[in-house]
């Protein structure tokens, strides 16, 4: 990064450079590579009159002359496409009005890759030149006309054509002398007032400085003085003798006057009867063309040692080496800054090839190279060491483009010389930096290639670049396939199509990822591979590439196909032959039950379970989906007891973010997650009055909203629900809507409750002894005759759940091989019966209290655990909880 002296310093040189632009006499202005400008010199918004803002980009073409300004654009349009030098010539209007005739010169400027970067060009007056060529064509014009013999006013008419055409800027007179010569017939004057016209008739010729007859023997004589003004024409006297001998004569010339404006006079003499010889108008001729070369040459000589004095100062004053070349390649000119910083002088260092100036062993290669592009014209760009003025080689790099003439021909060369010390010091750092690099790499792939796992070099557009040694021996493929297109055959096609998107999300993520795929072993095989995907980023944390490795897994796919097709052959096995694994019994109204479920299990309708606590519905629900064609699918159990009635219905359709205080985000209900499955809604007497019309919606029309939300969801899941209460009896009340119940009716099972199938409790208790017995880690082979028969005798109100708590507990505190129960724990369980002595609701919720008291006497007051209240009642402990709340029921104090 730049420090605030070297801006400082940049700027100055930039401030000086345009001083020294400014300094130039010519009008300079720069462009950029499409043509539209960018600067102009000081010199040039003064002669214009136009503001940098006014001319920039394409504005300076306002200031050119109507008749040019087409012209002269297509020009510069033409010469931007070609990329060459060009110069045309054309009329540019200064800041007074006037037009004055201008040489537009426009040079490219290349950078490394030889492409146009801006173009630097400049605007030279010519005005002067082409007054003299418009003046010398007049002349040969009149000359010829009057050797013709043509009238003097058409003599006159083309005088004044001429004449207006070089007018520009400065005033000329046409004077016709009399028949005897010796004064102004008439006086024209077309670049002045009218009032000039005809002021000088009658005046005498000023013969003063010798006698016609002086040039009587010369024939004719044409005087072309020095200097001369309006004013001073009569001072010089006409110094021939042609008019005396009848010749018609017509001389003219350009004078430069002492302001430095140039002057066209045209004076013509013509007399009767005697016609010029052909010698007179040779000789007139011939002084004509000498004056017009003479005064030519002289401005060419000015004009050109001022070119030289500007180029020297331009030259010496650009902050950088510079030398310009002759057309053979030798040095010509070499501006200060190149001598002062190599310490020599001009002539060493035109010889520079027999000097020190250059590296000897860099020297055969320069010269080599310099000549090849002197012989060729074409630019020259070389990089070589040079000796500074204290002896130090540093390196430069050597630049040259070649100046050529209108003609084509290269008339010499232009040279730049740049210090480029610092980048090839830089370069040399950079270029040790990649060995070492490159070093590492060699070191880093033969690690990678000694690794047995499939390792692919990924770039950051999915293309591979390297592959290690291992995938190369797998697929047969050779490193320069890998990264081919055709690579991809490798992978199955199946897996492509599958994969396609997955790996493009992938990439696009940034993050490791995994998945798998087959791909093709060179023996024509697919193997299972696991393909795990890492990021390379660089510094600033952008994904310069990606490294996958490939793990063999196919024995382990194999393994996993041949377990699957294990597993569903059993499934299906066991679904038929343990479709009721749980269900112990065969009691004739438990046969009842079984033959419901499997009639009623293939299709998709609606249960309704129904019987007493503990009697084991959910066995029966789950019964029904393992039977069903939605067996693969979820089941979702729902205790509507259990759920507060202001959370069950975000419990049953879900909520959205912000539903409720609480609701944080969004959140599936129990319908969603068991889409496509089965929702199993135990308690659905529980349910409360608006949930009721819900859950109606959803039965109708198969779809529900979130709490929360507007958008209605379709959900494809089969309801089976279940009760302990006498629906008839709250639909009578008004707890419970008839139309839900109809719904829910359409195929009941009533599950019988324990007293009524005694013949299934021994197969029962036998099913429960070996159960928790293996649980517990003990041999129990027989089972206490007594007990049976106290199990058979017993009512068993809490049925089948009940007598699974006795056996564990039995179990539990059994030391030997033979179970058997406590008479006192069956007689503690009955709750006496209860008289209808009020309405229903409070006899059940008596009957309720009751058993909850006894449990948690029995528990010693313990709600929660294995041997909890809440287990032996078989309920969630969060509805036990409820239900203590809401019968107000005082625990029992354990010391």
């Amino acid at each position: 990064m730049a420090s605030a002296e070297d801006i400082s310093e940049q700027a100055r040189q930039a401030q000086d450079v345009c001083q020294v632009v400014d300094a130039i006499p010519t009008l300079a202005w720069s462009a950029r590579s499409d043509g539209s400008a960018d600067f102009f010199s000081q010199r040039w918004l003064d002669y214009t009159g136009l503001s940098a803002e006014q001319a920039r980009d394409w504005g300076w073409t306002g200031a050119l002359h109507l008749d040019d300004r087409n012209a002269l654009v297509d020009y510069w349009r033409a010469v931007l496409a070609s990329g060459q030098p060009g110069e045309i010539e054309g009329r540019l209007r200064r800041f007074d009005g006037v037009y004055r005739w201008f040489l537009f010169r426009a040079t490219p400027s290349f950078d490394n890759d030889g492409r146009v970067v801006e173009w630097f060009g400049t605007n030279t007056d010519i005005e002067d030149r082409k007054r003299a060529e418009l003046l010398l064509a007049g002349e040969n014009l009149v000359l010829e006309m009057t050797a013709k013999g043509n009238p003097l006013e058409s003599i006159l008419e083309v005088l004044c054509r001429v004449v207006e055409q070089t007018a520009s800027g400065c005033y000329c007179s046409i004077m016709l002398i009399d028949a005897s010569g010796e004064k102004i017939q008439q006086t024209v004057a077309p670049s002045l007032p009218s009032s000039y016209n005809d002021r000088f008739p009658g005046i005498p010729v000023d013969r003063e400085g010798g006698p016609c007859t002086e040039a009587a023997s010369r024939k004719t004589q044409v005087i072309v003085p020095d200097v001369a003004s309006d004013t001073q024409w009569d001072r010089h006297g006409w110094r021939t003798a042609a008019l005396t001998h009848g010749l018609k004569a017509c001389w003219s010339t350009t004078i430069l006057a002492s302001n430095g404006l140039v002057l066209g006079t045209f004076a013509i003499y013509w007399r009767e009867p005697r016609s010029p010889t052909e010698q007179d108008q040779q000789t007139i001729e011939q002084m004509t063309h000498l004056a017009a070369v003479a005064i030519e040459r002289k401005r060419n000589e000015a004009a050109l040692q001022e070119s030289e004095e500007r180029f020297r100062l331009i030259v010496d004053t650009i902050p950088g080496f510079v030398c310009t070349l002759s057309a053979k390649g030798e040095v010509e000119l070499l501006n200060r800054q190149l001598l002062e910083y190599f310490g020599k002088t001009a002539e060493e260092l035109k010889n520079w090839a027999a000097s020190d100036a250059v590296h000897p062993d860099d020297l055969p290669r320069v010269i080599d190279a310099w000549s090849r592009s002197v012989e060729s014209g074409q630019p020259y760009v070389h990089e070589f060491r040079q000796r500074r003025a204290d002896g130090v080689y540093r390196w430069f790099q050597s630049r040259a483009l070649p100046a050529r003439d209108t003609a084509g021909r290269i008339a010499g060369w232009y040279m730049l010389l740049t210090d480029i010390d610092d980048r090839k010091r830089a370069e040399g750092e950079l270029e040790r930096a990649f060995d070492e690099i490159a070093k590492s790499e060699a070191e880093l792939r033969t690690i990678i290639d000694a690794i047995p796992q499939l390792i692919i070099a990924i770039g950051a557009d999915g293309q591979s670049l390297y592959a290690n040694q291992a995938v190369l021996e797998y697929t047969g493929r050779t490193k320069e396939e890998v990264r081919s297109e055709g690579f991809r055959e490798v992978f199955h096609p199946g897996d492509s199509e599958r994969l396609r998107d997955e790996r493009t999300a992938g990439l696009s993520r940034g993050v490791p990822f995994e998945y798998e795929r087959r791909v093709l072993r060179r023996d024509g095989q697919y193997r299972w591979f696991l393909i795990q995907c890492n990021p390379l980023r660089d510094e600033p944390g952008k994904i310069i590439r990606w490294y996958a490795t490939g793990t063999d897994i196919d024995d382990r796919k194999q393994a996993e196909e041949r377990t699957r097709q294990e597993n569903f052959a059993l499934r299906e096995q066991i679904d038929q032959v343990f479709m009721f694994e749980e269900i112990v019994g065969s009691s004739p109204a438990l046969k009842t039950v079984l033959s419901s479920i499997v009639k009623v299990a293939p299709t998709g309708s609606t249960v309704l379970i129904t019987g007493e606590t503990g009697t084991g519905k959910e066995l029966i629900a789950r019964a029904i989906h393992k039977g069903s064609e939605r067996a693969g699918q979820p089941f979702i159990t729902v205790n509507c007891a259990a759920i507060p009635s202001s959370l069950i219905a975000s419990e049953l359709f879900g909520h959205e973010k912000g539903a409720f205080t609480g609701a944080l985000q969004r959140r599936q209900g129990r319908f969603e997650l068991a889409h496509s499955g089965t929702i199993f809604l135990d308690e659905i007497g529980e349910l409360p009055a608006e949930t009721q019309i819900a859950l109606l919606r959803v039965l109708q029309e198969r779809q529900f909203e979130r709490v929360g939300g507007s958008r209605a969801i379709s959900t494809d899941v089969r309801i089976i629900s279940a009760t302990n209460r006498d629906l008839a009896a709250a639909i009578a009340s008004g707890a419970f809507r008839s139309d839900l119940f109809y719904r829910l009716n359409v195929f009941p099972i009533d599950v019988p409750p324990l007293r009524q199938r005694k013949e299934d409790i021994p197969m029962l208790v036998e099913y429960f002894v070996k159960r928790y017995a293996e649980k517990a880690g003990k041999e129990i082979n027989k089972i206490d005759k007594h007990t049976l028969k106290l199990c058979q005798s017993y009512r068993w109100p809490g049925n089948i759940r009940e007598l699974q708590n006795i056996i564990e507990r039995s179990v539990i505190l059994c030391t030997g091989d033979t179970l058997w129960i406590d008479e006192a724990w069956l007689s503690t369980q009955e709750a006496p019966r209860l008289e209808s002595s009020g309405p229903l609701t409070q006899n059940v919720q008596n009957y309720e209290k009751g058993l909850i008291e006894a449990a948690l006497a029995e528990s010693r007051g313990k709600v929660a655990g294995p041997n909890g209240a809440a287990a032996k009642l078989g309920i969630p402990r969060s509805t036990l909880d409820l239900k203590i709340k809401q019968l107000n029921i005082k625990k029992p104090t354990v010391r």
